[in-house]
């Protein structure tokens, strides 16, 4: 009885997964359709050329402001070889299809090595989960924003870079901790000061970007702030245990009546089901907690899968069909990554090779996802809030997922906020410094110009956003179940509609037409 139970509410949960996915693809194919007609609204005065989302600078070389049109993001970007015509002909299928085995690229690279490493990492520098999410996993997983920033700040001297970020920023604050939640299959406790501390710092971060982006300029001082900061951030993370034991006894004198609360080990993954009980057995005196209903065979078959000089002769049919699809990866990956179950020392070595594989495969997936945008006159305002902000974010969604359902709430959550972080103050702040210092446009003038006009609306979107997610784990007493995956995805949803309708300069005029369209 208690299997069948088990049974119909993992069918339940599946069939409410289901259809939150498709609601969410619904809304992205709504925002597409809106977005194409939504070209008609785009034709306003040149006083305003600031989009929601993403800064673009609108000067020419010679240092004139064109102020007609916005710059499109696919010259940002290599060329694909085809023609706007030939792509809308049917060509753009191949794009798609390489997009979506390039997802599976990354949750290979991030289930089978990346996740692993950082387990590694951990163990060998005796790290907490959440400094381990808020600096390994947030570097790893930014490594395409570095990449791409690097790319608009030096060679096409465009300013993609911050509308990725910024635009990202949104998706990381709400949709992962959605997915994190949603899919999670227990309830996990999270630790309330390591969200309160990456919220904090993530929180300064915004507002420092949003001072220094007022006057249009962004200076080599201003820059090393940001770098600074994040320097601050990390000597905060080397001396965490002293704050925040100072943190928890003033916490402890403020609550004078305080309650009893049961104190978890950090490094003891809290696993616990759906209704906030432990499922459990005895055997010998030593209790087990069943975590899943994993059999000695699917054990087997996963093993056996991994193999990849191996047919999997006695997995199932859907287990061959997935071993021959992700053959080509897992090949790529075996000649190129070493792994940590067989290389455990060469940690640091896989590591490095696991960022350069997320930041690489990231980068042509936002990369292709952009070209589509553009084949389907999708405006790039609309495709920063949608499309590109989630190609860019694949990699910390799929790794906070994975650890998030290993019983490392903390460490899910906190990277997903670190990335943030790490995107402002480094993804940003690092290729600024460096141009604005060393290599600017202009002789003596050590600055970068980026047009911030309507900086307003983005501030108000990345504050509220922390704002709206820090109150609904306060709400829930720092637990991370379906009903805060839930709530997210509902203020996302929310989000995107609003945004794009404001985008599209239905309320008010934003942004100017993409040029060339």
């Amino acid at each position: 009885m208690g299997i069948l139970l088990r049974t119909r509410k993992g069918k339940v949960a599946l069939a409410i997964r289901i259809t939150c996915v498709v609601i969410v693809s619904s809304i992205y194919l709504i925002v597409a359709l809106l977005s194409r007609r939504g070209n008609e609204f785009e034709n306003i005065n040149a006083g305003f050329s600031r989009n929601l989302l993403a800064t673009l600078e609108n000067d020419d070389p010679d240092g004139n402001s064109s102020g007609n049109c916005t710059p499109a993001a696919i010259n940002e970007f290599p060329s694909d070889g085809l023609t706007r015509e030939q792509r809308q002909q049917g060509w753009v299928i191949i794009h798609v299809i390489l997009a979506c085995y390039l997802f599976v690229f990354l949750a290979v690279v991030c289930d089978d090595y990346f996740v692993p490493c950082i387990k590694k990492l951990c163990d060998s520098l005796h790290l907490k989960e959440d400094i381990a999410g808020a600096t390994f996993m947030a570097t790893a997983s930014s490594s395409a924003e570095i990449f791409i920033n690097s790319i608009g700040t030096f060679i096409t001297e465009g300013d993609i870079g911050v509308g990725t970020i910024v635009g990202s920023a949104v998706f990381n604050i709400l949709a992962v901790p959605a997915c994190c939640g949603f899919f999670a299959n227990m309830v996990l406790h999270l630790e309330w000061y390591s969200i309160t501390r990456d919220s904090f710092v993530y929180g300064c971060s915004v507002i420092l970007l949003i001072v220094f982006l007022q006057d249009g300029k962004i200076f080599y001082y201003e820059a090393l702030i940001l770098v600074l900061l994040y320097i601050g951030y990390v000597l905060v993370m080397i001396f965490n245990e002293c704050i925040s034991s100072c943190c928890h006894k003033v916490i402890t004198r403020i609550q004078r009546k305080g309650y009893y609360r049961e104190i978890i080990s950090e490094n003891q993954p809290l696993l616990m089901s759906a209704n906030g009980k432990l499922n459990h057995t005895y055997s010998n005196g030593v209790e087990q907690i069943l975590v899943s209903d994993v059999t000695l065979k699917d054990i087997e078959e996963i093993e056996e899968s991994v193999n990849i000089w191996e047919w999997p002769r006695r997995a199932t049919n859907k287990a061959k069909f997935w071993w021959t699809f992700t053959w080509p990866i897992s090949f790529i990956l075996y000649m190129t990554t070493p792994t940590i179950k067989t290389y455990p020392k060469l940690y640091i070595v896989t590591f490095a090779m696991c960022v350069f594989w997320i930041g690489g495969v990231a980068y042509l997936v936002a990369w292709l996802i952009t070209v589509i945008g553009d084949t389907l006159e999708i405006p790039d305002s609309v495709m920063g809030l949608t499309f590109l902000a989630a190609g860019t974010s694949v990699p910390e969604a799929v790794s906070s997922v994975l650890v998030t359902n290993q019983g490392h709430g903390s460490m899910g959550i906190s990277s997903s906020i670190g990335s943030n972080t790490f995107d402002i103050l480094l993804c940003l702040g690092v290729p600024w410094l460096i141009k604005s210092a060393f290599y600017p446009k202009v002789p003596g003038q050590y600055w970068i110009t980026i047009n911030s006009h309507g900086i307003n609306y983005s501030a108000a979107c990345l504050l509220s956003t922390l704002v709206l997610l820090y109150a609904s784990l306060c709400i829930s007493k720092f637990k991370l179940d379906w009903k805060i995956g839930l709530s997210c995805l509902v203020m996302y949803v929310g989000f995107l509609i609003f945004a794009t309708l404001l985008e599209l300069n239905v309320f008010f005029p934003v942004n100017h037409p993409t040029c060339g369209r």
